[in-house]
């Protein structure tokens, strides 16, 4: 069973520009979803070249966690690379996954509240950067745009000896609106 399956299945893979300069948009399409550690390990983004992949891996590593717990760890360790993830960083996406599991998917495009954050096929990934998202040298802050929350998440990354992008900090795991479906006030 795939990632999706119970909402819905399919995609594209690219990292297509969407814009210029320091406020440049890059659309991050999913060729496929995998459904294990390893088909994750082996998706063209997770070469980790660019900050923009890596960002959008997040998002779909943290999609993992409410059928597989121990494979989102696993894909979110791969991601931090040199630095794993701590048992604080584990507990604390434990009680964010506590009672919403919707919030990661809530990032990818087409996702929202009236249609229960069900994203849009081909699965896309908006990141984008603004001119301070470069500041620190070595480091990435980039964003993701929920449609579930007013102004788009941060992503922290690090660029690592060996050319690759890793995680270093992560705020895309906070309350965004209810899916329409559990909200009572909708």
């Amino acid at each position: 069973m795939g990632l999706f399956d119970n909402i819905r299945n399919q995609v594209n893979n690219a990292v297509q520009p969407t814009g210029g300069g320091g406020n440049r948009s890059v659309n991050v399409v999913f060729a496929s979803l995998p459904e294990t550690v390893e088909q994750f390990k082996a998706l063209p983004q997770a070469a980790m070249s660019n900050p923009f992949d890596t960002a959008a891996l997040t998002v779909l590593a943290f999609c993992f966690y409410p059928q597989d717990k121990d494979a989102c760890l696993a894909m979110v360790d791969h991601l931090k690379g040199p630095r794993p993830l701590s048992n604080y960083e584990k507990s604390f996406i434990a009680d964010r996954f506590r009672d919403s599991d919707y919030v990661p998917r809530s990032y990818f495009n087409g996702a929202t509240p009236q249609n229960d954050y069900l994203p849009s096929q081909p699965y896309t990934v908006t990141v984008s950067e603004n001119p301070y998202s470069y500041q620190n040298e070595g480091y990435a802050k980039l964003f993701i745009r929920s449609g579930g929350a007013d102004s788009p998440r941060e992503v922290l990354l690090r660029k690592a000896k060996d050319g690759k992008w890793y995680l270093w900090e992560q705020y895309i795991l906070v309350g965004i609106r209810k899916p329409e479906s559990s909200n009572p006030w909708a």
